[in-house]
């Protein structure tokens, strides 16, 4: 039976390796570990604006393809961070290519990373990253109160006068043995897992691959260890409420009331686990990283096309070719250079501008965390990425579109000048004010974003803008083809800026009356004589 299963579970991790995940994603408890860490080694940490303006959360249940609950939480950080330099990437190379290659090796690390896969797994982070709950001050009388109902329970063999008082010590200790479920009960999720975690990260460094990732580990993993037969108590008592075993589950019950067993034993394991807080977090690193190396493994197996970025530092560099947005299903590749300019695009709604900005973007962050550009060429310099380009009515804030357009440009002006280079993507600036001063101050701010070690990428509808900027930005569009009643795009990135305007013509084949058409005709042609004029 248990062969039998083994192989199912074997079959299983074969088959679906390079297979996107079939699974809920629960963010709030995959973001937790992200959200109480400290980034501040970290070259740039994503900020939320940024992600939603990415798409992260889609791009990420693309990406995920782990098989723990720590790779998922350790993955997730991984990505929202850049790191300070690539020696890591490098060093994943190696593993990524035995988990490639090596199936029998990868499925046995598969096999212990897919222990830490219960729901529960996500509180393992608490017990290093949240404040450990501390005994109240009167806790002192619990010890005192435990031994007193032991040495009270022996004497009433040889004293019946002493079963009353442990009746008597009894009713405050249940008292006390209910007041700590609510705390004992806020740790079941964690303590027994940390037990496991631990369990696997000693068996995945026994492979003499892996005990590169830490060839220290097994320092921290001694000194759980020995706090393991504390923890064993709490694997105990999810083990009786599991299987049901009322009688069982009774009897114990009364010894751990008679002499306050599980306040002991929860406040004891606390203060243990709160000095430990480092070996702990090790130890969720060793596995979440191997766990991580696994998913990427997974995820270039999956895809048609990949390379790793070329990583040329302090260069205002950007080349790529034949790239592609992970998440667009048969997405049109293209290829664009950056050298020492920013890039201004223009052209109609739906035709590609924004979904082409947002490709690169996450072929930026892919490449400098997971070393994973979706291209056949994609070379850069590392960047900080700050964007605008999902923008809203705050109305709880009582802000307009155009002032809280303001605010997040105001704060790429202000990154601008620390010195790091810069990838700053923008959609329609300043898109909630007027046609002229929507060209003046976009020029402005545009010619200041792109100074000193920053790259821009930026749509626009205004063609004035591409006349304004042809000496920083160089000029791309995408098109569309207006046949008789049709409009098609070939999503395909073009040099220069866009000369054909097509929205009236778009009217038009959609049966708008002639009357309308012909309006518009002669305003555009009095627009374009002021502008130009």
């Amino acid at each position: 039976m248990l062969r039998n299963r083994k192989k199912r579970i074997r079959d299983k991790l074969l088959s679906e390796f390079g297979d996107l995940k079939v699974d809920s994603f629960d963010f709030e408890y995959i973001e937790s570990y992200f959200r109480k860490k400290d980034h501040f080694t970290a070259f740039h940490t994503l900020s939320d604006k940024t992600c939603n303006d990415l798409d992260f959360q889609e791009l990420f249940m693309f990406l995920d393809r782990t098989n723990s609950k720590v790779g998922q939480q350790y993955l997730y950080n991984k990505l929202r961070n850049i790191p300070l330099d690539s020696t890591e990437n490098i060093r994943y190379e190696k593993l990524l290519d035995e988990f490639t290659n090596n199936s029998d090796f990868r499925v046995s690390v598969q096999s212990q990373l897919t222990k830490l896969n219960e729901r529960e797994v996500y509180y393992i982070a608490s017990l290093f990253q949240d404040e450990i709950l501390k005994p109240p001050k009167w806790y002192f009388i619990v010890p005192l109160l435990s031994f007193a109902s032991l040495l009270s329970f022996i004497m009433a063999f040889f004293q019946p006068i002493f079963f009353l008082v442990v009746l008597g010590l009894s009713i405050i200790n249940i008292v006390i043995h209910f007041w700590n479920k609510k705390n004992l009960y806020n740790y079941f999720s964690s303590i027994p897992q940390l037990s496991k975690l631990n369990s696997v990260a000693q068996e995945l460094f026994k492979n003499d691959i892996l005990k590169e990732i830490n060839p220290n580990l097994m320092k921290s993993a001694n000194i759980i260890n020995k706090i393991n037969n504390r923890m064993s108590f709490f694997n105990l008592e999810v083990e009786i409420q599991s299987d049901q075993r009322i009688l069982f589950w009774a009897m114990l019950e009364l010894v751990k009331i008679l002499f306050l067993i599980e306040p002991l034993f929860l406040f004891g394991t606390l203060k243990s686990i709160d000095t430990k807080r480092t070996e702990i977090e090790d130890v969720f690193l060793f596995v979440g990283e191997i766990d991580a190396i696994v998913s990427i493994a997974s995820l270039r197996k999956g895809l048609k096309n990949f390379c790793t970025p070329k990583i040329i530092e302090g260069l205002k560099e950007l080349i790529a070719k034949e790239v592609y947005h992970p998440l667009i299903e048969n997405c049109v590749k293209n290829n664009l250079k950056v050298n020492n300019k920013s890039i201004l695009l223009t052209g109609s709604n739906m035709s590609g501008k924004t979904s082409f900005i947002r490709t690169i973007g996450i072929n930026v962050i892919t490449g400098l965390t997971i070393n994973t550009c979706f291209a056949e060429h994609f070379s850069m310099s590392r960047m900080r990425i700050f964007s605008a380009i999902r923008i809203s009515d705050n109305l709880m804030n009582d802000r307009s579109y155009y002032f809280e357009e303001v605010i997040t440009i105001k704060e790429m002006l202000d990154k601008s000048n620390d010195g790091d280079l810069n990838l700053f993507l923008l959609d329609e600036i300043f898109k909630g004010t007027n046609t002229v001063e929507r060209i003046s101050a976009g020029k402005a701010v545009l010619s200041s974003l792109t100074k000193e070690n920053n790259i821009v990428f930026v749509s626009t509808h205004d063609i004035e803008l591409a006349d304004l900027l042809r000496n920083e930005y160089d000029l791309y569009h995408f098109s569309e083809i207006v046949d008789h009643k049709t409009v098609d795009f070939d999503y395909k990135l073009k040099e220069g800026k866009l000369k054909n305007r097509n929205a009236i013509r778009i009217l038009q084949i959609n049966d708008y009356p002639e009357s309308i058409i012909n309006e518009a005709i002669e305003i555009t042609k009095e627009l374009d004589k002021n502008y130009c004029g």
